[in-house]
């Protein structure tokens, strides 16, 4: 089998091309065999509400992207650019590795692996902000 296998909780819900699907009362396990799918997990998300920190702003902007409210082609300039911002703060070989996967992955319109790579910044940031 090949593609992205999820497994699902019961009651987990998932974002997948701008559709929320709730599983049932059972775990499962999906395979989505479509390459280009986006898929979010719900309770890995970032809600507007919580998007009070620099990272956490880039993240739910490309998660928008995911979402399908906001265009690819739009986002792409200025989440480069805040990247670009966070490339200030974030100076240590592992954080600039991050923001340089988030970079390519961007340019190459992979924005699952996008989040991915600035979501690993987060306990960084959470450390920086709690000093």
């Amino acid at each position: 089998m090949s593609g992205l296998v999820l497994k699902l909780s019961p009651k987990e819900r998932i974002l997948i091309n701008g559709a929320v699907i709730e599983n049932g009362d059972r775990r499962s396990r999906l395979a989505i065999m479509t390459p280009d799918a986006n898929i979010l997990r719900l309770r890995d998300a970032i809600h507007p509400e919580d998007a009070k920190t620099p990272v956490r702003r880039v993240c739910y902007s490309v998660q928008l992207v995911l979402t399908g409210d906001s265009s690819p082609e739009d986002a792409k300039l200025p989440l480069l650019r805040h990247i670009e911002e966070l490339s200030q703060v974030f100076v240590d070989p592992d954080s600039r590795k991050h923001l340089k996967l988030a970079s390519e992955a961007l340019v190459s319109e992979d924005h699952y692996r996008c989040l991915k790579a600035l979501r690993a910044l987060l306990p960084r940031e959470d450390r920086l902000l709690a000093i």
